[in-house]
């Protein structure tokens, strides 16, 4: 009896074991069991128990990877968590440890990403990592899951070329200012021609002359251009019809000029005198430089453009001084002093969003991408690269760069505020042709009337 009892004892307590261990298992399952709090620095999530388990190395830099708290956020993380679910792995994050992306030293090791995915101490990169021909040549890269090119990061007001001597002229280009005078003057000669049409505007008939000479028809139009009452004043209605229609549009156009021209005077739209690389040489007030071991810095190196040499012998006689181990140094020297970044484009587009006084310059070379690298006999560059790709065509990728470069700074462009052309004013132009061929019209039926 006693040991029947003690049988039926293990037997039950048996069962109860495999009952609570189902209900763990069911508690880790991965749409249940939230990532765990990583430590600073590193981000460990995982997509379900028995998945293999990634390495990954990357370096903050915003808006790719950031730290927020104790866990790490940014565009490549959340980049990373949709590979994760559509391949199933999960994934351990490490901040590349010497701080760089990845360069040949002078002993032929690699530092940075790349060096740790030579030395196994990481399965894959998933960084702002530039795709180049001697990375690839010891690592492989996936499909580039961004595209970018090297650009000028410049200050504005260090950028800004002085306001020319007739600047007061900018708000409208030179086709509007031709427009105007041609309007001026065919409205001045409208306004002498119907008051000498009109037996209304004859004042004194007999010595056969009226006050509205051509001479005094250009000044009623220019005290009009300037909101002020000028004399003579009209009397017949076919000469006030054109009055008030001048009146009205010289009204308008002002309101439009005022309106431009204190906007250029405040978003600082004047054209920037660097506007090229060859331009940034030949200047002689910004000191520039780049990333420290960078593929810009490399590329400007091995470079057969005489202007890129420059660019390249100018950074190595200054190393020590021009080039900067971080992009945040990199920006915030930009803006401290007169230096100009040279780097990755799509970086300064950022950096231009979130600093108003920042601005990138118009011309962009050596057109290249990001990339995922792994190590050449990894089993996962190809099924990554096929990921990327249906992220992209999904509209995943497009979704995450507008939501991650999305702009904090209200500025307005140089091509809203730049000059004026005519047919911003067709309508008011219009409306003023309309006006004279009333005026005409009305002086031509006074003097079929009184007649």
């Amino acid at each position: 009896m006693d040991k029947g009892l003690h049988f039926t004892i293990c037997v039950l307590t048996a069962v109860l074991l495999l009952r609570e261990s189902s209900q763990a298992g069911e508690e880790k399952d991965p749409e249940v069991l939230a990532a765990p709090k990583a430590a600073f620095g590193t981000d460990s999530r995982g997509a379900g128990e028995g998945l293999p388990t990634l390495t990954v190395t990357t370096i903050l830099e915003d808006p790719y990877v950031m730290v927020r708290g104790a866990e790490l956020e940014g565009y490549c993380m959340e980049l990373l968590a949709a590979l994760a679910g559509m391949l199933r792995f999960q994934y351990r994050v490490r901040v590349v440890g010497d701080g760089q992306y990845g360069a040949v030293a002078a002993g032929g090791n690699w530092s940075g990403m790349i060096g740790e995915i030579l030395r196994r101490e990481a399965d894959i990169a998933v960084a702002p990592l530039t795709v180049t021909s001697a990375r690839e040549e010891v690592v492989s890269f996936t499909t580039p899951f961004l595209q970018t090119g090297i650009g000028i990061l410049l200050r504005k007001d260090t950028a800004s070329q002085d306001m020319s001597f007739f600047h007061f002229l900018a708000p409208f280009s030179k086709e509007t200012w031709t427009a105007l005078l041609f309007a001026y003057l065919l409205t001045c000669f409208c306004l002498f021609l119907v008051a000498r049409l009109s037996p209304c505007e004859w004042n004194e008939p007999k010595n056969e002359e009226n006050h509205f000479t051509f001479l005094n028809s250009l000044w009623f139009g220019a005290g009009a251009l300037a909101l002020q009452g000028a004399t003579p004043r009209p009397q017949a209605l076919s000469v006030r019809v054109i009055a008030v229609v001048w009146w009205l549009f010289t009204l308008a156009l002002l309101a439009a000029y005022i309106a431009n021209f204190t906007a250029l005077l405040s978003s600082g739209s004047e054209q920037l005198p660097i506007q090229t690389f060859e331009d940034l040489v030949k200047q002689r007030n910004l000191e520039f430089g780049t990333l420290e071991g960078s593929s810009t810095f490399y590329y400007f190196k091995n470079s057969k453009n005489p202007i890129h040499q420059m660019i390249y012998e100018y950074m190595e006689k200054r190393r020590e001084h021009v080039l900067v181990k971080t992009y945040q140094e990199a920006v915030q020297r930009v803006m401290d002093s007169n230096y100009a970044f040279i780097g990755e484009s799509i970086s300064q587009d950022l950096a231009a969003a979130r600093h108003c006084n920042l601005i990138r310059a118009p011309e962009v070379i050596g057109a290249r991408g990001f990339g995922i690298a792994t190590s050449q006999a990894s089993p996962w560059t190809k099924p990554l690269s096929i990921a990327v790709l249906k992220l992209r065509e999904s509209g995943d990728l497009d979704y995450l760069r507008n939501k991650w470069w999305e702009s904090s700074c209200l500025r307005q462009s140089r091509d809203r505020w730049g000059p004026l052309e005519p047919p911003a004013l067709g309508g008011l132009f219009l409306t003023l042709g309309i006006g004279l061929a009333l005026g005409i019209l009305a002086a031509l039926a006074e003097l079929s009337s009184s007649s």
